[in-house]
């Protein structure tokens, strides 16, 4: 044969060549098979998608007499037929996949979820018991186990399933966040959290998930005061475990209840012995959140239990700043507590100069504050300038504080008529600090010059830019300025209201508050039916609060209330009424009445977890022993 007379090499080319030529005869005659059944799934799928379910079905039933097939049409074929009411169909095909693949857990799940369906739940139970024995064991199979039975509704199998694999492997918090999603679905609160704080407790780098996990959850006050009961509950029986004071803190400060995160926060440092750190903390977010009165008393109590520790001398800094506040917001300001708070400021920065290490970052954000109070409330410009020079060429000053002093200096100008000046330091702040929070700011100021001007063109182009500014307060304080201009411009193109709103903005940064309101009351009577008519009844209102005059202010804020109750200052008009009521009249019930018909009329405004808060607290929510 020629194959005999060829060599041992031509042998295995030839033979290798006719084994290839045979491979793609039985290609080229099964190709065409596979392509036609690969065209039906996916044809049977469109129908699917359509919503044409009988074509779709009866596609179906066609593929799943060949064993391939059925990996690939299960999921699909079994939610068709379970969910258009096919029960004995899919019975019928779910018997048939097990006589294919006896051993695929997941079929084993559709067989009892279709005698579920049908009503026979012995049987569905047996099948469930059988697979949930099986893979209780092994977490991979729990997990897919549980998906399933999700992916079917069947939330509490799904918890079944969970729980047997947790208590099969012996450890508590198996499954833990699994769980907590689970019991999210199942709207169970309580459960809910306790799953999360088994996940939190075996890694405190995941507290930090779990509250910002919660913070989207816990939207209700009844969410939030259930899970600080079950916090406290926790910590009495484990006052060791810090994970539950510092959510205990969280869920307080959440609430606006800082009285409640201090009393956490003094317990956590005395456990801890880190010498008034937490209750610093906390003390700090009051003050930023305007609690002034607990934020005093916070930083009053570390300076008593902790008189020889790095945290004293902040703390004797910003109790004057926390006084300051309070000073500052009962109208109208006293001028013999402005020159307590200056002669408070001099003790400690004496004291500060005189020790051994010299000035700190305290002392100089110290004088900063004193030098302020000087040019705004005693108008003693040319000393409180003065004071920031020195700040500012101090050689221990940091780049920022030498920065604010700059900007403090610019806001004197302004004070003092000299906007050339002021600019001239903004600028400069701005050019040394670009892309940083005190360069924006100083951005920011450079616009509101602009704006006083009347140059609102100038102004709109710094704004643009600011509204893209990465501390959110600058962002906001841009985007409204921006609003203003916009919707005050748009049709009054001469910009004269405009002009005369900034004058008397300009009036009222100036402390020129008589001024500021024989002008407003000519805009008035010139500009009836303005758009900038709520805003200034708005501007009105806060001067005659700054005045004392707190029947007037009450008025002009009732006025925004009856006309433009639907416009950008609605809630702020109505929030403000209660805040007078409140802080300003000691008049508890009309606030909160005040403050009822705010969350009912205001329910997405910003001002809503303060309202909150003020309302709780003066129901007495908040009172602690």
């Amino acid at each position: 044969m020629l194959v005999n007379k060829l060599s041992a090499s031509d042998q295995k080319v030839m033979i290798r060549s006719i084994t290839w030529i045979i491979i793609l005869l039985t290609w080229a005659n099964i190709h065409p098979l596979m392509a036609q059944n690969t065209q039906k799934i996916e044809l049977a799928q469109q129908y699917d998608d359509k919503g044409e379910i009988e074509k779709a079905r009866t596609l179906y039933e066609e593929l799943a007499d060949k064993k391939k097939n059925i990996p690939i049409i299960h999921d699909r074929y079994f939610r068709l037929l379970i969910n258009n009411g096919y029960t004995q169909q899919a019975e019928k095909y779910v018997q048939k996949a097990l006589r294919f693949y006896p051993d695929n857990i997941l079929y084993q799940l559709d067989a009892g979820v279709v005698n579920l369906r049908q009503g026979n739940d012995a049987e569905a139970e047996s099948y469930f018991t059988k697979v949930f024995d099986e893979a209780k064991s092994d977490t991979y199979k729990v997990r897919i186990v549980a998906g399933h039975m999700i992916k079917h509704d069947l939330i509490e199998r799904a918890v079944s399933i969970y729980q047997a694999g947790r208590q099969d492997s012996g450890d508590p918090a198996l499954y833990a966040l699994e769980l907590a999603n689970v019991y999210r679905r199942l709207n169970n609160t309580d459960q809910m959290v306790l799953e999360y704080l088994a996940y939190a407790n075996e890694d405190p780098s995941r507290v930090s998930y779990v509250k910002n996990v919660l913070q989207n959850i816990l939207t209700e006050e009844e969410d939030l005061d259930a899970m600080a009961n079950l916090l406290l509950d926790r910590i009495q029986r484990d006052a060791d475990n810090p994970l539950y004071s510092e959510l205990l803190i969280w869920i307080n400060l959440q609430q606006k209840n800082f009285y409640g995160a201090f009393m956490q926060a003094r317990a956590v440092d005395r456990r801890q012995r880190t010498d008034g750190d937490e209750v610093m903390s906390v003390a700090q977010i009051a003050l930023e959140n305007q609690d002034y009165e607990n934020a005093l008393k916070m930083y009053e109590y570390v300076i008593d239990r902790y008189p020889r520790t790095a945290n004293y001398v902040s703390a004797r800094r910003y109790k004057i700043k926390a006084r300051e506040e309070l000073v500052k917001n009962q109208f109208p300001v006293q001028q013999g507590e402005i020159v307590r708070l200056i002669e408070d400021y001099q003790n400690f920065i004496d004291e500060s100069l005189n020790s051994p290490i010299g000035p700190s970052a305290a002392t100089l954000e110290a004088m900063r504050s004193q030098a302020l109070l000087y040019a705004f409330y005693l108008d003693e410009k040319n000393k409180a300038i003065t004071i920031l020079q020195q700040v500012a060429s101090n050689p221990k000053s940091s780049r920022e504080i030498r920065a604010q002093s700059k900007l403090d200096m610019g806001d004197i100008y302004v004070l003092m008529d000299q906007p050339w000046e002021s600019t001239l330091l903004y600028s400069q702040v701005e050019k040394a600090h670009k892309e940083e929070p005190v360069g924006y700011e100083a951005k920011l100021r450079n616009a509101k010059l602009s704006y006083y001007k009347g140059d609102f063109s100038l102004a709109q182009d710094h704004l643009d830019v600011l509204k893209e500014a990465t501390t959110r307060e600058i962002a906001n304080d841009a985007m409204s300025l921006s609003l203003l201009i916009q919707n005050n411009t748009v049709l009054d193109t001469s910009g004269a209201a405009m002009q005369a709103y900034a004058d008397v903005e300009l009036m009222l940064f100036q402390n020129k508050q008589p001024q500021a309101l024989t002008k407003l009351d000519s805009m008035l009577e010139q500009y009836q039916g303005h758009p900038l008519e709520d805003e200034i009844y708005w501007l009105m209102a806060r001067v005659q609060l700054q005045l004392g005059n707190f029947d007037q202010s009450l008025e002009k804020l009732n006025n925004i209330s009856e006309s433009y109750s639907y416009d950008i200052l609605g809630d702020d008009a109505l929030f403000m009424r209660g805040r007078i009521y409140e802080e300003q009249l000691k008049d508890s019930e009309k606030a909160m009445e005040l403050y009822t018909q705010f969350l009912r009329e205001y329910p997405g405004s910003i001002y809503v977890a303060d309202v909150r808060k003020r309302f709780r607290n003066l129901r007495g929510d908040f009172n602690i022993n």
